[in-house]
């Protein structure tokens, strides 16, 4: 009879936490507006690299975005294929565009309107190339040219045999 108990009340709980979890989605997805949603759209999509971070790039208000700017800076990101986003400056946007994403956390990148990641992800792709290829891709920053004088390919200079004494 105890058990019976227990396992109906699970039973019940089951039943209700998806559509608990369903309806405060759907009650987030509402608070931002159809007018919010295209403006972050267009802003996205209007900038080879768009930024959306706490602060400016000459001052920015957290770690997370310093390491991104300077990142970018890093691989030469020309400021006229950046735009960048002060969440701080405006409410709506700092909360509209993680609703916007799907993504909890700014700094957020977009590359030519895709989302690329947080900091995290660009410090991993800084690491690993990647972020490199995907900005010379893109036409962000110009493909590396092989430095003069260089080869992929090392040879050793031909030696003649001596006859063995």
């Amino acid at each position: 009879m105890f058990r019976t108990s227990i396992y109906s009340s699970f039973r019940v709980l089951n039943r209700s936490a998806p559509s608990a979890v369903l309806s405060s989605r759907l009650t987030a997805y509402r608070l931002l507006s159809t007018e919010a949603r295209a403006k972050i759209a267009n802003a996205v999509k209007a900038d080879p690299v768009v930024l959306f971070m706490k602060g400016t790039p000459a001052e920015p208000q957290c770690g997370f975005s310093r390491a991104v700017v300077q990142i970018l800076d890093l691989h030469g990101v020309p400021g006229e294929k950046l735009k960048t986003y002060n969440v701080l400056a405006d409410e709506e946007l700092r909360s509209g565009i993680k609703e916007f994403s799907e993504w909890p956390t700014v700094p957020q990148i977009y590359v030519n309107g895709e989302f690329v990641g947080g900091c995290d992800i660009l410090i991993g792709m800084h690491q690993s190339g990647e972020l490199e290829t995907l900005l010379e891709n893109n036409g962000v920053i110009p493909k590396a040219e092989p430095i003069e004088g260089t080869t992929t390919e090392q040879t050793l200079p031909e030696t003649k045999d001596k006859p063995s004494a």
